[in-house]
């Protein structure tokens, strides 16, 4: 130390300690500089080369220290220049390495991606349309001779079941060819004659009495005794309503006006017919006490239903009758035989 209090080896300028900076040393930038020769309190002073100026560079070409920067003086620090960073000697800091660029995408393959890529998802053909296109012409003919026959199916039916008409009568016969025997149809689609008669089945019968004199009943109206049964019951059965009457239909189905058997189920009817005429007669006691019944006749009485008053039909009241001969009675037709 000096009589300044500066270090003896303390670079000088040509007028002494507090004299002007060396010629190649610049004046402070930033901040005021501090007196020449005065001294240190707080701490020593920096080491030769460098600067005490902010921005200017050290007399040994040491590096700059960072303009606005101020030394703190401290028991840890000694005094340092913390604004000065990097310190003396340090290798300068490497600047960050470039970002490396994204490689570029592959081209694409014209041929994979025509073949991998066909757009947006289709749903597989299913179907018809699976078919190539020579099948589906044959499935689409087919298709159309099916419509077609259905079509011819569907009009010869409804021909045979509807009224008479121009057409039924000129060409009935095919029509009656295409629906007979598979086709047949029972029922009609209108009712071209609806019902405007009353038919009556009645019976009589001839009974042996017990003495062996043979005598002969009238006529019982079965039709009436169903008809009777039927009035004022709310809920009629099937056999009232309808016993006799399908038993007559299938009778005259099978028989011709001479009462003539006209197929394989002749027989079955008149059985059928003759069972049930026996059933009633049993009900009704026509034996009496030890009688027997030896024979039995049905015939069937037809009469038009009079036309309404505003009406200027004019048909015959007169009572149509259809006699059968008369049937022995076998013990199949008894009401035991029944069981």
């Amino acid at each position: 130390m000096d009589a300044y209090g500066t270090d003896s080896d303390a670079r000088r300028g040509p007028d002494g300690p507090g004299g002007a900076p060396d010629p190649g040393e610049a004046p402070e930038a930033d901040g005021p500089s501090e007196p020449d020769g005065s001294p240190e309190a707080d701490g020593p002073r920096e080491p030769d080369g460098r600067s005490d100026l902010d921005g200017s560079p050290a007399a040994d070409g040491g590096p700059k220290r960072i303009a606005g920067s101020k030394r703190i003086a401290g028991p840890d620090t000694g005094g340092a220049d913390l604004g000065a960073w990097p310190p003396a000697g340090a290798a300068p800091a490497p600047a960050p390495a470039p970002a490396p660029a994204p490689a570029p995408a592959p081209a694409p393959d014209s041929t994979s991606a025509s073949t991998s890529d066909p757009g947006p998802h289709l749903a597989p053909r299913t179907g018809v349309a699976a078919l190539s296109p020579r099948y589906q012409i044959g499935a689409a003919l087919a298709l159309a001779v099916v419509a077609v026959v259905v079509c011819v199916h569907v009009g010869m039916v409804f021909l045979h079941v509807a009224p008479a008409n121009t057409l039924t009568k000129a060409h009935g016969k095919a029509i009656d060819d295409w629906i007979y025997p598979e086709f047949e149809q029972n029922w009609k689609l209108f009712a071209p004659n609806p019902l405007q008669q009353n038919i009556a089945l009645q019976v009589r019968a001839e009974v042996q009495a017990k003495n062996g004199e043979l005598r002969s009943t009238g006529w019982y109206d079965l039709s009436a005794e169903d008809g009777r049964a039927i009035d004022g019951n709310l809920l009629p059965s099937h056999t009232q309503q309808n016993e006799l009457r399908r038993a007559w239909d299938f009778f005259v189905a099978t028989h011709d006006s001479t009462n003539r058997s006209t197929g394989l189920r002749g027989t079955l009817s008149e059985s059928y017919l003759r069972r049930i005429v026996m059933l009633r007669l049993d009900r009704d006691d026509v034996s009496g006490n030890g009688g027997v019944i030896e024979q039995v006749q049905v015939r069937s009485r037809t009469t038009n239903v009079p036309p309404p008053k505003w009406s200027t039909e004019k048909i015959s009241d007169k009572p149509m009758d259809r006699v059968l001969p008369w049937w022995p009675v076998t013990a199949a037709d008894t009401d035991g035989g029944a069981e």
